[in-house]
């Protein structure tokens, strides 16, 4: 099954003073498991452009969608056998402690 896992900022970071753990061994394993299909970060939300329809007219501002603190930083496309799994790969990300992680599963059309 995929998930998109959004990797977010969060105003409440994880206050453990154990390293975190390193990202590019992170994206190593789970490139190499197979369970990551692919992933980025983002530039900066300053470079973020939101558009709308409304009426016809196509409106267009700067910035995120969303007037919050916290942030959408980058994302991974994982390949997992099920939501458990999932959780597992987000929990030895990084921003899992200096952030939050938001796993979705893709939605399955067929079964609606």
């Amino acid at each position: 099954m995929k998930y998109l896992m959004f990797v977010c900022t969060d105003t409440e970071p994880d206050t453990d003073p154990a390293p975190e753990p390193d990202i590019h061994r992170w994206v190593s394993e789970h490139d190499a498991s197979g369970q990551r299909l692919q992933g980025m970060a983002l530039a900066p939300k300053s470079t973020a452009t939101t558009v709308r329809v409304r009426n016809g007219q196509t409106l267009v501002s700067d910035g995120p969608f969303a007037e919050t603190k916290e942030l959408i930083v980058g994302f991974d496309l994982l390949e997992c056998a099920d939501l458990d799994e999932a959780i597992e790969v987000a929990r030895a990300h990084p921003m899992a402690r200096g952030g939050r992680i938001e796993i979705r599963p893709q939605a399955d059309w067929d079964r609606s």
